[in-house]
């Protein structure tokens, strides 16, 4: 069975085929589909239309309208519901009459003035399939049950952006008198959506049924409306005793049971914290995202809760609903969008020295464990980089990759980082506590960069964790299990840090499983030139710049030089070289003057140059005055950018405050 996005793909190189020659060559494609293409062809709808030209004169407009009103009036709360449900995804909920007029629209601004502009879909407007091809509307018309369609499942390429799920009303006497449909974006295609519009078309063809059942439809309708409020959380109904009625899949996947073992079962059992739920059940208190801890069949599950009572139409409260969702998921929802995930691999590092090569394949190797993985190298030979790759060459890529600098946290503060803090766990502390970088890299890996640095106390802590994959949040009592792969890195020898007295020996062992030495720039001056032909294309797109010419003179400056700063420095001294240089040739008088003097003399020998009249004192001299005009030149620059904000400067030059005074004292740059 094909996954969805297999399927999309599948599905556009046949509507391509089809458009091209009008044959359908695969049986993928559901066969309510190609009848629709079919059809759509036949009728000769224009494919890359999917305009709607059938419009009503406004006083047909209002005489529908006025006709209708009734099933309006008792359709429009409960699309109002359904757009509450989706308010987020950029929806349109709509209702048309039994010929495929629409008659009322409800969602998110910004999207209906579009459909209206591009699409004429507003009241009056015909929806057909003859008129603009496979849509929720006109094809659900034809069918008369319940259908969605998504991408270039639909005939015209202006629908492909969306999918569209579509339910018929039936009145009483079972004729069709009205489509309820819901659009969005076709990447929020999913069944629940076809299920919530069909649930709330037939909440409607009961409310046009029964007016008399009013009270029992208000209690049917609450319940439904607050499983649609999160129909991908656990949802768990029970009545004013706490007694449970109903759970949903979810809620049964969560707990580890069927329903047929969960119903008529005591809420209580299942939390360990209740008194929320009693409250909400006695006092109609609705409560949100607290943290409780759920008793599974597989242990303590940590899940945020939200509850809210269910009323009567004499406003009683008859029951509740409770929403649950395990924090894991929602931990990796909150990685995905805060940043939290490797964007290196291993097709990224540049370079074939032997030295790096080697790294590269003993990394690689690391990717096809879990074991804990120590990388050792000076800063600025891309540690992170590394991790990174072998996060996403492993069976973990998928899951978050979370980065801790233990050298940038406070010693204070490294405890509460890493392993998180309970509420009220010290003064300050957020309610609810909050999860540490353990917790957040849940089914992934942890980064912890400059391991060396990490206060011995705290080394105590990670070895306990290494040692039992659990942790405990600081002020906490709860034990949570980690499922977590370490990466570890540092700048510094472990062994002699140990020998010290500055590194636990049993941690050191713990993380040292497996070793990988990235080696210094130096040590692979061969890969200097492929390394500056890539820094200097990209800083050259940065900058918007035509690449200009480069002397063969400055890669041989920047083999010679030690780089004490590794490949972050060469990053760097390139970029600001493409900063610096104007003209359409880089020269070593670009080069900063680090660079430059300790190498002047190999530079000579090399190049065969010999001044007649001028001493090498006095050429040195020039060079160092050419590169003081640069930068004073650059300095200039950033001061009127940045309007004289010296902090500014230093920072987007990357150098305190106090080396920015020392060079405009320097250069005599007055503010």
């Amino acid at each position: 069975m094909l996954d969805h996005n297999a399927y999309a793909s599948l599905v556009l190189a046949a509507w391509e085929k089809f458009i091209e020659t009008g044959k359908i060559e695969t049986t993928e494609i559901r066969p309510e589909i190609t009848q629709s293409w079919l059809r759509c062809r036949k009728a000769g709808v224009d494919p890359f239309a999917g305009r709607s030209t059938r419009l009503l004169p406004e006083p047909e407009v209002n005489e529908l309208l006025e006709k209708r009103k009734s099933l309006i009036n008792i359709a429009r709360p409960f699309m109002e519901k359904l757009y509450d449900f989706v308010i987020s995804s950029h929806f349109v909920v709509v209702l048309c009459d039994e010929r495929g007029y629409i008659m009322e629209t409800v969602g998110n601004t910004y999207v209906t003035k579009y459909y209206a502009r591009d699409l004429n879909f507003y009241r009056g407007a015909l929806w057909t399939e003859e008129e603009i091809g496979g849509n929720g509307v006109g094809t659900t018309l034809l069918l008369k049950r319940p259908f969605q369609i998504s991408g270039a499942e639909h005939y015209c390429k202006k629908h492909h952006p969306w999918t569209c799920s579509g339910a018929p009303i039936f009145n009483e006497e079972n004729q069709l008198i009205g489509i309820l449909e819901m659009s969005g974006p076709v990447e929020k295609t999913h069944l629940h959506t076809l299920g919530m519009v069909v649930a709330a078309a037939e909440a409607i063809k009961q409310q046009l049924r029964v007016h008399q059942r009013n009270r029992q439809l208000t209690l049917v309708n609450n319940r439904l409306n607050n499983i649609f409020l999160s129909v991908s959380d656990g949802v768990i109904v029970v009545d004013r005793q706490g007694i449970i009625k109903q759970v949903n899949p979810v809620a049964e996947k969560i707990l580890g049971q069927e329903k047929a073992g969960i119903n008529n079962s005591m809420l209580e059992d299942y939390l360990e914290r209740y008194t929320p739920v009693r409250d909400m059940l006695t006092s109609g208190k609705a409560f949100s995202d607290l943290e409780v801890a759920v008793k599974t069949t597989a242990g303590i599950v940590q899940c945020l809760a939200s509850g809210k009572s269910i009323r009567d139409d004499q406003d009683k409260i008859t029951g509740g609903v409770i929403f649950i969702n395990p924090i894991h998921r929602i931990k990796n929802l909150i990685n995905r969008f805060s940043g939290a995930h490797a964007t290196f691999s291993f097709e990224d590092i540049l370079g074939n020295g032997k030295l790096l090569l080697k790294a590269i394949q003993l990394g690689s190797l690391a990717a096809g464990n879990h074991s804990n993985v120590l990388l050792c190298g000076e800063s600025g030979t891309g540690k992170e980089m590394f991790a990174q790759a072998i996060h996403n060459k492993s069976t973990r890529s998928s899951g978050p990759f979370v980065a801790v600098n233990c050298g940038a946290i406070p010693r204070e503060l490294i405890g509460s980082e890493l392993f998180g803090y309970a509420e009220g766990a010290f003064t300050g502390a957020r309610k609810g506590g909050r999860p540490g970088k353990f917790e957040l890299a849940v089914g992934g890996t942890l980064f912890l960069d400059e391991i060396g640095d990490m206060p011995l106390e705290q080394q105590v802590s990670l070895l306990r964790v290494l040692q039992d994959k659990t942790i405990t949040r600081i002020g906490g009592d709860k034990v949570v299990v980690v499922d977590v792969r370490i990466i570890c890195a540092t700048n510094k020898n472990l062994s002699l840090e140990v020998a010290k007295g500055n590194f636990r020996q049993d941690l050191y062992y713990r993380l040292n499983v497996i070793s990988i030495t990235l080696p210094a720039l130096r040590e692979h001056r061969e890969d200097i030139p492929p390394m500056f032909k890539a820094f200097f294309k990209k800083s050259c797109e940065k900058l918007g710049r035509v690449p200009p010419d480069v002397d063969p003179k400055v890669i041989t400056c920047l083999q010679q030089y030690g780089w004490p700063g590794n490949v972050r420095e060469l990053q760097n001294v390139v970029e600001r070289m493409v900063n610096v240089a104007t003209g359409p040739v880089i020269r070593t008088d670009h080069l900063p003057e680090e660079i430059l003097s300790p190498q002047f003399m190999v530079w000579q020998r090399e190049t065969g140059w010999s001044p007649q009249s001028i001493s090498i004192t006095e050429e040195r001299k020039k060079i160092k005055e050419r590169l003081a005009e640069n930068q004073r030149e650059e300095i200039l620059t950033l001061l009127s950018k940045n309007k004289g904000n010296v902090s500014q400067v230093a920072r987007e030059m990357g150098i305190s405050r106090n080396s920015l005074y020392r060079k405009l004292k320097k250069l005599n740059i007055l503010l």
